[in-house]
């Protein structure tokens, strides 16, 4: 059986902790001893109101210590001699966040607030009357508040660090890669298929000068040679893009649309609801799929027409790609390299996509790429 996890948001620990504090104060205040008069009902509700503002401590840290430490000062001045936790726990977020000059003056300035106000205020030996007011902040638990939230800022720190890392690594090593995976096409390969290209062709030429009939089968090994180089050149001008280039991605979009129109294709670019950022991955793959599917449209679909759509949807990127090209309801698509590519590229980031002939003619490429599997 599989153990599920329920994480629990920050707002609502946030308010568990502020509650927890506040319910802490109030009963050691309603408990413990007492200097003075009987406290007022307003000794009560600082107390309260101190524990509850570290509902804020993310969002304000600095507000959050600042008020803190205020409702410890006017608790003391109303005859409680309780240890101001809330003030500890602030001092801890706000440590945490970054602001540790903010902290310790403020630390320094409420150690002399409390004194002050204790020798103001109480009765009794100047001595006894100064210690009773260190026991509301204690030197030590203070000192322990700021290196506990020092040290968490400073793990958290290394985390992200470290994380940043561990990407620049692997996309080093996939620009690496695909840089290898280029010098190893170029090398074994562009050479082979242009020895075939050349040979055909001459054997062609030959043959018509000639007087005869060309072969089929020596045709299609023509048309065969010079859609491989095309095909492997394309791949290798992609695979040292993706490595030497910036990412591609949905700016680079209407760039696509238009260099498709200058091959004599009318295409079109529609954008349909609010535009937003989305993740580096969403956008790479969205730009190789438009990419692909317009240089199907251009290579082989025969097509006048192609529109591309994409739609911004909350958590999801959608994509259309349509022609008005040859293919008809009822053919299957023959799975080349691109297609597969794209499916691959779609499957990666936990998406959808569908490529198949449109009931009214031509071909259509859809697909739907998750926003929050790769934020």
């Amino acid at each position: 059986m599989g153990i599920r996890r329920f994480a629990v948001p920050a707002g609502v620990g946030d308010w568990v902790i502020a509650v927890g504090v506040a319910a802490l104060m109030l009963g050691d205040g309603w408990s413990g001893e007492h200097l003075g008069p009987a406290p007022a009902p307003l000794g009560y509700a600082l107390l309260a109101a101190g524990g509850l503002a570290l509902a804020a401590r993310r969002r304000a840290p600095v507000a959050v210590l600042a008020v803190t430490g205020l409702c410890a000062v006017g608790y003391q001045a109303a005859g409680f001699d309780v240890l101001t936790v809330a003030y500890l726990v602030a001092v801890y977020g706000a440590v945490r966040a970054g602001c540790r000059a903010v902290a310790v003056t403020s630390s320094l300035t409420l150690l002399v607030a409390l004194q002050l106000t204790a020798l103001v205020l109480r009765d009794g030996p100047v001595g006894e009357v100064s210690v009773q007011a260190r026991g509301t902040l204690e030197i030590a638990w203070l000192i322990a508040a700021f290196a506990a939230g020092e040290a968490l800022r400073q793990a958290e720190r290394r985390a992200e660090e470290a994380e940043r890392t561990r990407e620049e690594t692997a996309r080093r090593r996939a620009d690496e890669e695909r840089l290898h995976i280029a010098r190893e096409l170029h090398d074994s390969l562009t050479h082979q298929i242009s020895v075939i290209k050349v040979q055909s062709e001459v054997a062609v030429h030959v043959a018509r000068r000639r007087g005869e009939d060309v072969p089929e089968a020596l045709l299609a090994i023509q048309e065969a040679g010079r859609e491989a180089s095309r095909e492997l050149r394309a791949t290798l001008e992609a695979l040292r893009d993706d490595a030497t280039a910036p990412p591609r991605g949905l700016a680079d979009v209407p760039e696509l649309v238009e260099r498709a129109g200058r091959t004599g294709l009318a295409a079109t670019l529609t954008i349909e609801g609010e535009r937003h950022d989305v993740p580096a991955a969403v956008g790479r793959t969205a730009y190789r799929i438009v990419q692909e599917s317009l240089t199907n449209v251009v290579r082989h679909a025969a097509a006048t027409t192609a529109s591309v759509r994409i739609a911004y949807r909350p958590g999801a990127l959608a994509l259309r790609i349509d022609d008005d090209g040859k293919a008809r309801p009822g053919t299957a698509p023959v799975p080349g390299v691109g297609l597969l590519g794209m499916r691959e590229r779609v499957t990666a980031l936990g998406g959808l996509l569908r490529a198949e002939p449109r009931g009214e003619g031509g071909f259509t490429v859809r697909a739907e790429l998750p926003l929050e599997r790769t934020s």
